[in-house]
């Protein structure tokens, strides 16, 4: 399967991404023009109407739910074979869109896209060091070697999705869709990418997320299983 192929699916949850938005979504049309683009919004400003003139799929969340239902309604709302996750603040680059899928194509079952091959300039110090104490507690904790289990950007099978019972409410879902499926015999690779540079204001919420981290590993802890 190709990155043109209309079996592939690029999905995004958004909240007030309005200055990113229109060049995230045309660069994915330039790497994968046939793929789907699916847009959960929240926002108040007009991303949505942006998304939707580039000929994005737009879901409406409102009032918001938070990043895990959106991220759940970006996954089951998709359509393709193959489901890539990306942020919506162009800090992930969507050439390697065709990376992923190649990956996948190996006989993968979820692949991703790890900004912390070396550390990212792009990154705060303080994040780095949060991002690979995490990592090391997914290999600690739940016996998974990665790097990166907060990476926004992500390829998955439309089986695992469908078949892997993983919980949408709270933070740091992405943490539970790669040490879950993992512990349960789906196959996982990594690939590298660098981290760029956001368009427009952070949302993240560091302790919240930090607490919801720590809970989807420690639920996946490998001793307990």
């Amino acid at each position: 399967m190709s990155s043109k192929s209309p079996n592939l699916s690029v999905v995004m949850v958004t909240l007030n991404e309005e200055r990113a938005i229109a060049k995230v979504i045309s660069d994915i049309k330039i790497v994968a023009p046939d793929a789907e683009i699916l847009v959960v919004d929240s926002s108040s400003d007009k991303t949505a109407e942006i998304a939707e003139s580039l000929g994005a799929r737009i879901v409406k969340q409102l009032p918001p739910r938070g990043y895990g239902p959106a991220l759940d309604a970006a996954l089951s709302g998709a359509s393709g074979q193959i489901v890539i996750t990306i942020d919506c603040d162009d800090t992930y680059p969507t050439e390697s869109i065709a990376a992923l899928v190649s990956k996948l194509n190996e006989g993968f079952d979820l692949v991703s896209a790890s900004r912390l091959g070396h550390r990212p300039a792009a990154m705060p110090f303080k994040n780095y060091l949060a991002n690979r104490l995490f990592a090391a507690l997914a290999w600690l904790l739940c016996g998974v070697r990665t790097t990166d289990v907060h990476t926004g950007m992500r390829a998955y099978r439309r089986e695992l999705l469908e078949a892997f019972p993983y919980d949408p409410n709270g933070m740091a879902l992405p943490v539970e869709l790669l040490v879950g499926p993992v512990q349960a015999g789906y196959r996982h690779a990594e690939i590298f990418i660098d981290y760029r540079p956001r368009i427009g204001e952070s949302t993240l919420k560091p302790w919240p997320g930090t607490v919801w981290t720590l809970r989807r590993l420690w639920k996946w802890r490998r001793f307990m299983r």
